[in-house]
């Protein structure tokens, strides 16, 4: 393991080309902060800020928006530190076929010491949250993908709740928006506490199977939505009857939430997905800017027959966002073409309790949901998993469809002889690597 955490620092600001040359060590929130005084920022963001700006690339790591690419497009130039050539630069004018392997690599061609990226002027956004249904998502869809500038969707099992969440620039002419709520915080969560109480009596104090998580004597008013989520989960997170009356609740949360959040795009882009958890995300064609193809709204309706149709326990939410297409050849959004767009599907469970047991049975029925979404809906979409994702199968036949299954969409060849090439003796290698990626020496 390599520990880059003291690799943390700001190289170089260029402030009229909009460029940072930072070590790989560095936070996305520590880079954020250090861009504030120079007025520039990231393009996009994922959903937390505690990732490293080299592992963050490494993996392909995307925030949303049709027209916004994958973070690792940002990249315009590395130095990657090699066991057989040293430390290099490269670039797309320094050795491309490199570079564009290199940016999403896996940590498999180099230890990623620096990165150049691209960066643009701050900016505060208007976050808008409505709750729409799949009908009404449907009439509107194209609009939404082409007229905002971060869209997502986020489908709440069981119902037909659909959360709408979009960002835009604040108007210069306009303003934020003036907006009421007409629910307060409280107001909004209320019902939420209140089966929480009604759920803790039916199960007692323990729950049904097991502790729910570090409970302590904490205050159930002083708690989050998604801190009450997890201890409601808790009780019994693998009823199915419990879980829908779950997602009811949290659909209700989410109308009596509708409203606008005005702030600086690091602060508004970010995401509480809640405590730990269980996620595969998929990505997947959906056509081009101008010409939608709808297959990512045709891949939830059968997503969400699938989930009712086994009776999974599937907790909310079902996160569906958008990027552009990334020239990084082993991007799951990789595609020559600039207008083409992906969507990013995250499918979730929650480990809310410390009970081994319990933690094993979410564990099991996790795998079961993930292994029936792989059989029924990869294939027919060409959906592929995010890297920091992935699960590499223990069964030998899995894991030779597998390999053979990336070979159709990654230049798996071409980045095995970059890795003979950079690494011959496999020092940056792991059981990761090399069961995704065989190479012909592999005994």
């Amino acid at each position: 393991m390599v520990n880059l955490a003291l690799m943390d620092g700001i190289l170089d600001v260029d402030k009229q080309r909009k460029t940072v040359r930072v070590q790989a060590g560095i936070r996305v929130q520590q880079l954020v902060d250090g861009l504030k005084d120079h007025g520039l920022t990231l393009q996009n963001f994922a959903s937390i800020r505690e990732q490293q700006i080299g592992g963050i690339i490494q993996v392909g790591a995307h925030g949303t928006g049709a027209r916004l690419p994958p973070i690792d497009e940002q990249v315009i130039a590395m130095k990657l530190v090699t066991p057989a050539k040293g430390t290099i630069e490269i670039s797309k004018d320094k050795d491309p076929e490199l570079f564009y392997l290199a940016r999403c690599g896996l940590g498999g061609l180099g230890v990623v010491a620096e990165v150049t990226l691209q960066c643009v002027d701050r900016q505060e956004l208007v976050e808008h949250t409505v709750v729409s249904t799949m009908n009404e998502i449907k009439k509107n869809h194209k609009k939404l993908l082409s007229e905002n500038k971060h869209v997502k969707y986020l489908y709440i099992p069981y119902t037909d709740s659909v959360v709408v969440v979009r960002c835009n620039p604040v108007s210069k002419w306009k303003g934020p928006p003036k907006f009421k709520p007409q629910y307060t915080k409280d107001e909004a969560i209320q019902h939420v506490r209140d089966l929480y109480q009604e759920s803790l009596k039916k199960y007692g104090a323990e729950g049904s199977k097991g502790k729910s998580a570090e409970d302590g004597e904490q205050n159930i008013d002083e708690l989050s939505f998604t801190e009450l989520r997890d201890k409601l989960i808790a009780l019994d997170p693998l009823d199915k009857k419990h879980i829908i009356n779950i997602n009811k609740a949290e659909a209700e949360f989410w109308r009596k939430s509708e409203g606008y959040r005005v702030g600086w795009s690091d602060e508004i882009l970010g995401f509480d997905c809640g405590g730990q958890q269980w996620v595969s995300e998929t990505c997947f064609p959906a056509g081009k800017l101008a010409n939608p193809s709808m297959k990512d709204l045709e891949y939830i309706e059968e997503l969400k027959q699938l989930i009712e149709k086994e009776e999974i326990p599937a907790p909310a939410p079902i996160e569906q966002r958008w990027t552009a297409s990334s020239r990084s050849s082993l991007s799951p959004a990789s595609s020559p073409s600039e207008d083409d767009i992906f969507s990013w599907v995250g499918i979730i469970m929650y480990l809310p309790t410390m009970d081994a047991r319990q933690r094993k049975d979410i564990t099991e029925e996790f795998f079961h949901y993930r292994h029936l979404t792989q059989a029924k809906l990869w294939d027919c979409y060409s959906a592929y998993e995010h890297w920091a994702k992935i699960e590499v199968p223990k069964d030998k036949k899995e894991l030779a469809a597998l390999q053979e299954r990336l070979r159709k969409r990654f230049p798996v060849d071409a980045y095995n002889k970059a890795r003979k090439e950079l690494d011959p003796n496999r020092i940056l290698s792991n059981n990761m690597l090399e069961k995704l990626f065989p190479q012909s020496d592999t005994i």
